[in-house]
């Protein structure tokens, strides 16, 4: 029975995600208002604009079914904003979903003139992946919780900063797997969570 995966198609880096998912042979349905998410096996936070994807989540009122979900979810760079519990450096009134126990800082890696492309090694479903990864004013993790794993971490000048993380059904990454077309980490994903 083929699987459906859902991104969330408010703003962002929807188009990619759904290219890669499209060519492991998964059925998407881009998540827009709360009866997108019915029958969805997965869903997809993507990249974007964390403040107006929190804006337009709230207007449409897929904010709240999406906070309750308990779909296996992969979020990336803005979509780890999103899902994080608390952010040190907030948009004026933005909230998040708090799916994940962590703290997130934004643009941490600078702004667009400071994005780059990195090789990450990412452990996921007991595999460890070397992912070509776009950082594009992406976030890092500042606090981990109870019972959060760490999947990825890059060094920088003030230490290793943590990129990839994963709670329970949540997954969240700073950066941008989808950007280069390997479909190798949503393939991992895809088999962590048996969809």
């Amino acid at each position: 029975m083929v699987k459906t995966i859902g991104v969330l198609a408010l703003q962002g880096g929807v188009e990619e995600h759904l290219r890669i998912l499209d060519e492991l042979g998964v059925a998407t349905r881009r998540v827009r208002l709360p009866q997108d998410l019915d029958g969805l096996d997965g869903l997809i936070l993507p990249g974007g604009e964390s403040s107006a994807i929190d804006k337009l989540a709230r207007s449409f009122g897929v904010a709240e079914p999406l906070r309750q979900t308990e779909l296996p979810v992969l979020a990336t760079c803005a979509g780890l904003i999103y899902s994080a519990r608390e952010l040190e450096n907030p948009a004026p009134g933005q909230q998040t979903l708090a799916l994940i126990d962590v703290t997130v800082r934004r643009n941490a890696f600078g702004n667009q003139r400071f994005s780059e492309e990195r090789t990450v090694p990412v452990t996921l479903g007991g595999q460890t992946l070397d992912v070509e990864a776009s950082f594009i004013r992406a976030p890092i993790v500042t606090r981990v919780g109870e019972g959060v794993e760490v999947i990825a971490t890059v060094p920088r000048e003030d230490g290793e900063a943590v990129v990839g993380v994963q709670q329970g059904n949540v997954t969240a990454l700073s950066f941008h797997p989808e950007e280069n077309g390997d479909s190798r980490l949503h393939a991992a994903w895809l088999a962590d969570f048996a969809i």
